[in-house]
């Protein structure tokens, strides 16, 4: 394999970035012209000594903004450990340099504009967690890589990786026609990656979790559900749990993505929007694409729907159910499991319910496993696909104990574990292991809704406690803040970074410069102007009982009559996107 460089110097004049690899034995050096945007590969022996030098981790790649070109490289990283022998990082600085030496070209409002797209992609930029390696390809799993090629095997980290999981493929597009600048470039994953070093019966072994967060239908919570017209789902995550012990590896693969036919939950100020099922869009199609693209890259779909069956959710249940019955096909098997209602009030061992309905398939499907000759002595034939509503909370407590039980297997299997002896009876590696899940589960949701998981107390301890409840009303109301009023945001953001919108020239209009409809300001005023009215007449008493009750229930049904029209017209107040080129299929 061509693995890219671990450490670069970035050595930049008035009209040149000049980068080369620090301590490598190379003559080469990339070069960016910041006139013409031209990349090319040159000789260290054309960098001019006046040249200022900074040491770098990576090129992250170029975007256009409005100012013009930007170079995205990371500034600084944290080892995560090492994978197979090979060093993971974690990105943790980053910097966006402007190939123009001054934007005083700008007028005022493409300033600002410019200054909100940089905002953008640093704010994309510093959503934990962005991850790399230089000798190891992290988009694929461990499987995928053994059925390889050689020629496959050959090929450069940008070539070989899959894209669905390079977050900056889009930035990377000026060096993807050009092999020879491969090397100083690399692909990052977004998700979560934890590495542990562990012991039972005095054997060691290591334990990793990877989770790669696909760049297809990315976004945040509310205002990306569902599939496209590709079949590619929202917040789908492939989740691989690899263990190595003596030589062996072994790896357990299991995915999780939004309910896949065409449906929407735009924010509206309700704290929960009631989901709505398209009447527009083939939906079997849609299912059809996205899994015949699931089974052709995993095999076999164990489809665990964890949504409730009752109130807003059932029509969603109904339909994922009929839909997979309408596919007719063997390789697509339908399990719901009504988490909310089968774990009330605390009954947490009621989880073991769906472990047992899904225990003979979990064989079945089984692992990946290589010896260390690298026989393949195992293959995984199959994944589990789990959902919840926002494949966050509830999918990833299913997804942790499905991959305890696989994980019991495998150490077996490799003789870690004696027969007869369970995981959880391991007391040091379990608390490692639960508290891996949950912070994967924290990052997952983040990444996606703005704020930790939900239920990590039952994840990290394995039962219910009052203060994880409490977490989680806490957790609650951020979410509904965060999705209600700066969601929008961040949606953009993203489309932007991962190149759904294209800033084009300077001078075209933003979208960016919307006017807000009267009603946003307006109601709002009137609604505080009445509260705040209400409450003093309630605090400054009139001459009479029947003044003061006349004047606070004026007030107060003005209040409440202002507060219902805002709720009615709620899609007005909260923050939406923008620059979405063209209207997603819902």
């Amino acid at each position: 394999m061509s693995a890219s460089y671990e450490a670069l110097c970035l050595r930049t004049t008035p009209d040149k970035f000049y980068i080369e690899a620090c301590g490598e034995d190379c003559e080469d050096a990339l070069v960016i012209d910041r006139v013409s945007s031209e990349i090319l590969l040159s000789g260290r022996k054309d960098i001019p000594a006046s040249a200022e030098t900074r040491i770098i981790c990576g090129i992250m790649g170029t975007i256009h903004l409005v100012a013009g070109m930007y170079l995205v490289v990371i500034t600084d990283k944290v080892k995560v450990g090492d994978l197979l022998g090979h060093a993971v990082w974690k990105a943790v600085g980053f910097d966006v340099i402007s190939y123009k030496k001054t934007i005083l070209h700008l007028n005022d409002n493409q300033m600002q504009d410019n200054k909100t797209f940089l905002s953008m992609i640093n704010g994309v930029l510093h959503t934990d967690a962005f991850y790399f390696a230089t000798t190891y390809d992290l988009t694929h799993t461990l499987q995928r890589l053994a059925n390889t090629s050689p020629d496959f095997q050959d090929t450069s980290l940008l070539e070989r990786a899959d894209q669905r999981f390079v977050w900056n493929g889009h930035l990377l597009r000026e060096f993807m026609s050009q092999p020879e600048l491969h090397k100083f470039v690399v692909p990052v994953i977004h998700g979560f990656i934890s590495i542990k070093s562990s012991c039972i019966n005095g054997k060691k072994f290591e334990w990793s979790i990877i989770s790669r967060r696909s760049c297809f239908r990315a976004g945040v919570r509310y205002y990306v559900r569902g599939i496209d017209v590709d079949g590619h789902a929202a917040n789908f995550v492939e989740t691989e749990q690899i263990v190595q012990y003596g030589g062996s590896k072994a790896s357990f693969v299991q995915t999780r993505g939004s309910i896949p036919f065409f449906w929407s939950q735009r924010p509206n100020l309700k704290y929960k929007p009631k989901p709505q099922i398209s009447k527009a869009g083939n939906h079997l199609d849609g299912l059809q694409r996205h899994f015949d693209s699931q089974v052709l890259l995993y095999g076999r779909q164990v489809v665990l729907n964890l949504i409730n069956q009752n109130g807003s959710e059932k029509p969603l249940e109904l339909a994922f159910r009929n839909l997979v019955t309408s596919l007719g096909t063997g390789m697509v098997r339908y399990v719901a499991f009504d988490f909310h209602k089968e774990c009330s009030r605390m009954r947490w061992h009621r989880l073991q319910i769906l472990l047992d309905m899904v225990a003979e398939a979990q064989e079945e499907l089984g692992f990946f496993l290589v010896d260390s000759d690298g026989k393949v002595l195992l293959s995984q034939d199959g994944t589990f696909r789990s959902n919840c509503m926002d494949c966050l909370d509830r999918t990833n407590v299913i997804q942790s104990l499905l991959a305890r039980n696989s994980l019991q297997a495998q150490l077996q299997r490799m003789g870690v574990l004696h027969l007869g002896q369970k995981l959880e009876e391991q007391l040091d590696f379990e608390k490692t292991f639960k508290n891996a899940w949950a912070d994967n589960a924290d990052a997952c949701a983040k990444q996606y809704a703005g704020t930790g998981a939900l239920k990590t107390d039952f994840t990290r301890t394995g039962k219910r406690t009052q203060l994880g409840l409490l977490m989680d009303g806490w957790n609650s109301m951020i979410r509904y803040y965060k999705n209600n009023f700066s969601d929008g945001f961040r949606q953009d953001s993203i489309d932007l970074f991962l190149g759904n919108f294209v800033v084009e020239e300077a001078d075209s209009s933003s979208p960016l410069q919307e006017q807000k409809d009267w009603k946003f300001l307006t109601l709002p005023i009137i609604m505080v102007v009445a509260f705040s009215m209400c409450i003093i007449c309630l605090l400054m008493a009139g001459e009479t009982l029947t003044e003061t009750l006349a004047y606070v229930l004026f007030w107060g049904t003005a209040s409440v009559a202002t507060a219902g029209l805002i709720l009615f017209n709620g899609r007005d107040f909260v923050d939406a996107p923008r620059l979405a080129q063209k209207e997603k299929l819902d």
